[in-house]
C-alpha cells in the first residue's frame, strides 16, 4: 500500500492539522515507510499461535465484583455548587 500527498493533505485536513506541501511531501514518505513496516507484518507464520495479552504466562489479578457506593459520597459532592445529604442540587429547568 502506497500514500500519496493528496492523501496525505487530505488526513491532515481531516484532523485540522495544518501542513505544508513540503511537510506533506515528507510526510507521505514516513506514511509510506511506517506502512512498509506493517506490511512485513502479513509474512509472519502465525498458524498455531495462540492470541495473548503479554508475553509472560500471567493471570491478571481479579478483584470481587461487588456493588457499593464507595464509601466517599461526602468527597464526591464537597466541590458542588450545592448539595444535600449526598445528592447534587440543581436549579430548576423546566416550569
Amino acid at each position: 500500500m502506497s500514500v500519496d500527498t493528496a492523501t496525505v493533505k487530505r488526513v491532515a485536513k481531516l484532523s485540522r492539522i495544518a501542513i505544508t506541501d513540503e511537510r506533506a511531501e515528507s510526510m507521505r514518505e514516513e506514511l509510506n515507510t511506517i506502512l512498509g513496516f506493517v506490511e512485513q507484518l502479513n509474512d509472519v507464520d502465525v498458524d498455531g499461535v495462540e492470541p495473548m495479552t503479554s508475553v509472560v504466562d500471567m493471570e491478571m489479578p481479579k478483584r470481587v465484583d461487588e456493588v457499593s457506593d464507595g464509601n466517599i459520597a461526602d468527597d464526591v459532592t464537597a466541590n458542588a455548587p450545592a448539595s444535600e445529604d449526598n445528592f447534587f442540587m440543581v436549579p430548576k429547568v423546566v416550569e
